[in-house]
């Protein structure tokens, strides 16, 4: 292996990821994705669709998932810095309901690997981000679901600066929270 460094986390199945950064004078040259090494680390999935987004500060998207078609992600940021967050929702785990967030930057380069059955957003810390990620199944625009990203049974610990308004979509201020979600699909 040698090209990553895996980290895992307190919830099973979340991983961090930091890869090997080769670099000069010249700039730097490092491996986003080997198949190989990734395989190697236990994240033996198929990606099947590339996305990518960008965002402005005080933009916080999620907590998003897709209900019949679950999708693993892998995720990084390519310019900026965002907090990136995982809840798990996969059905009997003794962490159902726990949340894990990671810094992610064009800086650190470090990428988080987000299995199926887990709600994901993210919050926008610099002026501008990037955003990009790989799925292990395609969007089905009809298939959507979230949680709201303030659900107090979670209680995720947002770095959001004291007075600062958010930036959201309406869709994602109108989420039920965890137990609505537990009560309709567990």
């Amino acid at each position: 292996m040698g090209k990553i460094t895996v980290e895992t986390c307190e919830i099973e199945g979340l991983k961090i990821i930091t890869p090997t950064v080769f670099g000069d004078a010249r700039g730097y040259f490092m491996e986003t994705y080997n198949y190989n090494d990734y395989k190697e680390a236990g994240i033996d999935q198929v990606f099947v669709q590339d996305n990518q987004s960008s965002s402005v500060k005080g933009v916080l998207r999620g907590l998003h998932f897709q209900i019949h078609y679950p999708q693993d992600k892998l995720v990084r940021v390519v310019s900026g810095e965002v907090f990136d967050v995982a809840v798990d929702l996969r059905p009997g785990s003794a962490t159902y309901g726990k949340w894990h967030g990671v810094l992610l930057s064009a800086e650190n380069k470090k990428q988080f690997f987000i299995p199926k059955n887990f709600a994901h957003g993210f919050f926008v810390l610099s002026d501008y981000a990037e955003f990009t990620y790989k799925c292990t199944d395609f969007y089905h625009p009809n298939d959507e679901g979230g949680i709201i990203w303030n659900d107090p049974d979670i209680g995720i610990e947002w770095p959001i600066p004291e007075g600062m308004e958010l930036n959201m979509s309406a869709k994602d201020t109108q989420w039920e929270g965890l137990k609505a979600f537990t009560a309709k699909y567990r």
